[in-house]
């Protein structure tokens, strides 16, 4: 069952199941909290599970000034405040780990662990592919055609908003700044870095960021692109589980250089 809340003057729609700890489920660019539909009912058997729109996005409606990665970031703080969430699990997939990572750096106290999902922090991170996606007009074109049908089966603003929202997320793709790995040599909380192997991260990129976060897990996932949660959802839920989990396994061997 879905619901609103006021969290920091926007309305923030969102829905909740399960119960235990909290868990965040952040959603990427131009997509809704619907496309965790393969975690939610896995996660809520251990956790209570949030899942909102994050702002422009599904159910909760845009606002004025431009769209960044930041002010994403500050909305879910927000949240979290508004629900009286001390801290919780966060998962962000796609441009959902970029607004998860920034939570972490601004505000490790609401952060107990944190999981991204396809997710490069620097440009030269992502794959030639992605960033074709993010910036040319024919991938532009692909992303816009993606987008629209939800955005106009869902949002409050209306079908004839779709064009100011997605030029909003054009100029923020175009421009997010980067995150390199030594600024996260400061994270407090366990990451868990995880894509495909055929995803927009370049698998080099995330072994980088892995080695710079002090307490870091890394999952390349064999078979799976930048949509691994919805294909390989067995896995990646099982990872999650892991991960989350209070106790680790044991390392009987730990031969690494991560």
């Amino acid at each position: 069952m879905g619901d609103y809340v006021d969290a920091g003057g926007l309305r923030t729609y969102y829905e909740v199941v399960g119960d235990g700890e909290p868990v965040l489920l952040i959603h990427g660019g131009a997509t809704t909290g619907e496309s965790w539909s393969a975690q939610v009912p896995t996660l809520a058997e251990r956790y209570r599970v949030f899942v909102p729109d994050r702002r422009g996005h599904g159910r909760t409606p845009d606002a004025e000034g431009p769209a960044s990665m930041d002010g994403y970031a500050a909305d879910l703080v927000a949240f979290m405040t508004a629900l009286g969430l001390g801290t919780a699990y966060v998962v962000g997939w796609s441009d959902g780990g970029k607004v998860a990572v920034r939570m972490a750096m601004s505000r490790p106290d609401l952060v107990r662990k944190l999981v991204l999902i396809g997710s490069e922090l620097t440009r030269a991170g992502g794959t030639p592919a992605n960033d074709r996606l993010m910036t040319t007009p024919e991938g532009l074109a692909r992303l816009e055609g993606i987008a629209r049908e939800d955005y106009e089966r869902l949002s409050p603003d209306g079908p004839e908003h779709f064009g100011v929202v997605f030029a909003k997320w054009t100029e923020m793709w175009a421009s997010i700044p980067d995150i390199e790995p030594a600024e996260l040599e400061q994270l407090p909380m366990p990451v868990l870095l995880m894509q495909g192997d055929d995803d927009c991260v370049r698998i080099e990129h995330n072994v980088d960021l892995a080695r710079a976060i002090p307490d870091a897990q890394l999952a390349v996932i064999p078979g799976g692109s930048h949509a691994v949660p919805l294909e390989k959802p067995d896995l990646v839920n099982r990872l999650l589980l892991d991960f989350l989990a209070d106790t680790q396994a044991r390392k009987y061997m730990p031969l690494g250089d991560l």
